[in-house]
């Protein structure tokens, strides 16, 4: 019974979290609309960081609780996932053509972020330390990283870059094509939506840990997995309509940025709050799958015909997730439950 009543837990916190982010973009979009913030600042701002919250919200609750494992398993499962099961579902649906910016600049700072992260979390390899751990300092690293991008972002975007004007303003046209809410339910809307993200995240990893336990499952494994693929239900959504609409951009846009922003601002808060141990088995194959995921992205959009991921490809990503998925289950199960 207390199985069945975690699995409950760890789903309705999935769902609450991933409907609080929706309340919590949509109130802060019209708040922000009030104020004569352009569609371009609100894309780029707000709405990414919609998709990112229910990580961010997983994160901050696990690190506070001291649950490392599932706060790094969080990020790391949610670019992979990202990668190879989300891109790949757009590409399927639709073949995602790719601008020369996220080429050139976009895809290879996902690449960077993922090869920072390998680099901070090697202690033992590269500085011949006691343990893999992710510091303070190391975090603040991530995080001034993280402030880079946002000036790039905002820079390109100042610029009048046709790409990122028009992917910003795609991404936000849901907001803008509808009636304002008045200013209180605006309030409203954010309210509820910090408060679901609060509870939705804490009863996602509460859940997440007894079936780890019971499972005979690391919280890593856990957190690469289930609560991964959880918290990236947003970005799932939004680029799968994007494809079928075939606005590709706002579908590579969504990953690519998600990317960028899990591992540079939500690792580097959570490394703040407190330093992330790398204590999975899997750690160094994670982190590898991580900067696979950006190094098939670049290649497929490079050699590729157009600069498009195909189809596919896009089944191609599809096919390395599930046998990642069953490298987990079938080889470190069995090791973490002896």
């Amino acid at each position: 019974m207390e199985y069945l009543y975690n699995i409950f837990l760890l789903v309705i916190g999935v769902a609450i979290t991933v409907f609080a982010s929706n309340y919590l973009v949509d109130g802060a979009s019209d708040l922000a609309k009030k104020f004569n913030i352009s569609d371009l600042v609100i894309g780029l701002t707000i709405v990414a960081f919609g998709t990112s919250s229910p990580e961010l919200a997983v994160n901050i609750s696990a690190s506070m609780k001291g649950d490392t494992a599932i706060a790094i398993g969080n990020i790391l499962g949610s670019n992979i996932f990202n990668v190879f099961i989300i891109l790949g579902i757009a590409a399927v649906i639709y073949p995602v053509r790719v601008q020369s910016n996220s080429v050139w600049i976009e895809i290879p700072l996902s690449l960077l972020a993922a090869v920072v992260v390998g680099v901070c979390a090697n202690d033992k390899y590269f500085d011949g330390g006691k343990e893999d751990i992710i510091t303070r300092i190391d975090a603040i690293i991530l995080l001034c990283f993280f402030v880079v991008f946002m000036y790039y972002t905002f820079y390109t975007a100042q610029a009048g870059n046709p790409d990122e004007d028009n992917l910003a303003k795609e991404t936000h046209a849901e907001f803008a094509q509808k009636t304002l809410m008045p200013l209180w339910q605006s309030g409203v809307y954010i309210g509820l939506g910090l408060v679901g993200l609060y509870f939705g995240s804490e009863w996602m990893v509460e859940g997440a840990k007894f079936i780890a336990k019971k499972g005979g499952l690391s919280d890593s494994v856990i957190g690469l997995t289930i609560v991964a693929a959880g918290t990236s239900m947003p970005e799932l959504a939004t680029s799968a309509t994007a494809a079928y609409k075939k606005n590709s951009d706002i579908a590579i846009g969504n990953v690519v940025g998600s990317n960028i922003f899990n591992i540079f601002f939500i690792l580097g808060v959570s490394g703040c709050i407190a330093p992330l141990r790398f204590e999975s088995p899997t750690a160094v194959v994670d982190i590898m799958m991580t900067i696979l995921a950006s190094v098939l992205v670049f290649t497929f959009t490079l050699l590729g015909k157009g600069r498009m991921i195909s189809r596919g490809e896009g089944g191609v990503l599809i096919v390395i997730y599930i046998g990642y998925v069953w490298y987990l289950l079938s080889s470190l199960a069995p090791v973490v439950a002896k």
